[in-house]
């Protein structure tokens, strides 16, 4: 035994699993940045029924390549409460069949013969988008650059670890050792701890493809283990669970008892199996003669599948079930106190659906700042401050917003996005300054209120009618920026536009109405002052709805 072939042999294998995670990393991130829009769309399709569910999760998986940052996402969606249980669920499901993609990858990459390998003319991907990466600027092709180096680089790890794994098959002491290694409950323990260590099932699975192809385990031995791997690969979920709401345990528990109910499930059949004196290596051989990488990637595929048509019509009471594990506790609830309504710290692991849910979090703070917009005109209209709380409760949330909002984008910049979708966090920023600004506003439409309150003074009916006037029209601006702001619609903001000039004119106009109660003795001047600043301050506050729908030109 050559003790320098052995220590070379084990430092190929450790650096070709270093090469195959970091060629999983850089597919993940670059496939994730240039399809975010598509990735977008389909997460709002998740509430259409459990098929789609499953689909978009299948989807979103083989798009990142990643099972565990599906499941962390999902997680997050749940906690931001965006997502309900049964949704999350069928999202995790679809994860499962998502990730058997990297093995069928790996299991073609192992196709070769005595001709040229497989697994080498894939590798030469590595080249290209090198060379991509290096001769070019733009977003898109360093995106596409990057998804062929990484898919290249995942088969210069393929091979680096088959080569290794095929010098350890020839030594019998290994083979012997390994051999020991057949009581199915061990392998699939093993099997979860090293993906757990790892924490990704594709690379163990790919491990478990290129020890069965060199001969160093047998197949039954390789598909227990990647039984196990399925277990392992809750860890990074469980984790991300701990530290989140109820629900967001909850969809932990649901991804850890989906995957230890299938494995269960063909470890009873792999069981009784036994009496007739086969097993799965037997079965799989049969099914797929001469390619024992193909029998390794499609009794992944099929356990993943299966497992899915078994659990997936227990959906609602599994989530049942999981609701009385982690259960409601009697706590003393901050109804009022500020929060996210859709971000959520989780949601930093899948970049592109982080900005996607920023923009959702922007909008809802526009509709909480024209809200208070109209709780201030119809308190200073009325002076009935039986709203006050609520105004006070949403002047507070806009604070909260405009500064975690920032600190959210801050954190999110710091990940690999596409262009796009840094242009716009970098506006988002300013929207949220602005919105902000709508609620200090409106404030002091409030504090106009309290003012008319101590003089025990009032509008005059013709100048709340004018107010109600003023406050009809910027809602009717709200609405055209909202939509703008939502859809892109660069294409009105031409009418945005014409509204709040219409909005600087009425302002006027109200300045030279109030003059003319005042000669005629209908108003005071006290009263007036209050009037002239309300004009001035709701003015303002379509400017600040303006700037915000200006931001589409940027990014759109």
């Amino acid at each position: 035994m050559d003790g320098v072939q052995i220590a070379t042999s084990v430092l190929t294998l450790i650096a070709g699993v270093g090469i195959f995670l970091i060629a999983c990393t850089m597919m993940s991130s670059n496939l994730e940045a240039l399809g975010s829009k598509k990735l977008k769309k389909l997460f709002a399709k998740t509430s259409k029924s459990k098929l789609v569910g499953v689909g978009v999760g299948a989807a979103t998986t083989a798009a990142i390549q990643s099972s565990s940052a599906t499941s962390v996402m999902t997680i997050g969606f749940v906690n931001a409460g965006i997502m309900s249980l049964p949704q999350a669920a069928t999202v995790i499901f679809g994860a499962n069949i998502g990730t058997t993609i990297t093995g069928q990858l790996v299991a073609l990459g192992m196709f070769g013969g005595n001709t040229i390998s497989s697994s080498v003319i894939l590798a030469t991907l590595a080249g290209i988008g090198a060379f991509i990466l290096a001769f070019t600027k733009k977003d898109r092709a360093q995106k596409i650059g990057g998804i062929l180096a990484g898919f290249g680089m995942l088969f210069v790890g393929l091979s680096m670890m088959s080569g290794a794994m095929s010098y350890f098959s020839e030594l019998e002491e290994i083979r012997t050792f390994l051999a020991l290694f057949k009581n199915p409950f061990l392998l699939v323990i093993v099997g979860a701890l090293l993906t757990a260590l790892v924490q990704s099932s594709s690379v163990m699975t790919s491990m478990a493809i290129t020890m069965v192809v060199t001969g160093l385990i047998s197949l039954n031995q390789g598909i227990y283990i990647t039984m196990g791997s399925n277990i392992g690969t809750c860890a990074t979920a469980l984790i991300a669970g701990l530290t989140s709401t109820r629900n967001a345990k909850r969809t932990a528990l649901i991804h850890l008892i989906f995957n230890v109910s299938g494995v269960i499930v063909f470890m009873l059949i792999g069981l009784f199996m036994r009496f007739g004196k086969i097993d799965y290596g037997w079965l799989f051989q049969k099914m797929f003669p001469d390619a024992p990488q193909l029998q390794m990637s499609m009794f992944h595929t099929i356990f993943n599948l299966i497992t899915v048509v078994v659990v997936l019509p227990l959906t609602n009471p599994l989530v049942k079930l999981v609701t009385k594990l982690v259960p409601d506790k009697k706590e003393r609830k901050k109804e009022n106190e500020p929060r996210f309504q859709c971000l959520e710290e989780h949601m930093l692991a899948t970049p592109p659906i982080a900005a996607m849910q920023v923009k959702n979090e922007v909008t809802n703070m526009a509709r909480i700042a024209n809200e208070n917009f109209n709780l201030a005109c119809e308190l200073v209209c009325t002076l009935d401050y039986d709203k006050i709380e609520l105004f006070r409760n949403n002047e507070k949330t806009l604070d909260f917003l405009n500064r975690e909002i920032n600190r959210f984008i801050a954190k999110l910049l710091e990940a690999d996005l596409g262009e796009k979708d840094r242009m716009y966090l970098f506006t988002a920023i300013r929207s949220a300054s602005d919105l902000e600004r709508v609620g200090d506003y409106a404030e002091n439409l409030t504090e106009y209120a309290d003012k008319l309150k101590e003089i025990d003074g009032a509008f005059s009916p013709e100048a709340v009618t004018e107010i109600t006037d003023l406050k009809e029209t910027v809602n009717r601006l709200f609405d055209i920026v909202l939509e703008i702001y939502k859809d892109n619609s660069a294409e009105r903001l031409s009418e945005a536009l014409q509204i709040e000039e219409s909005i600087d004119a009425v302002t006027e106009q109200m300045a030279q109405r109030h003059i003319g109660r005042l000669e005629r003795g209908e108003c005071t001047p006290e009263i007036g002052a209050q009037y002239l600043s309300l004009a001035a301050n709701v003015e303002r506050i379509a400017d600040h709805y303006i700037n915000v729908a200006k931001t589409v030109k940027v990014y759109a």
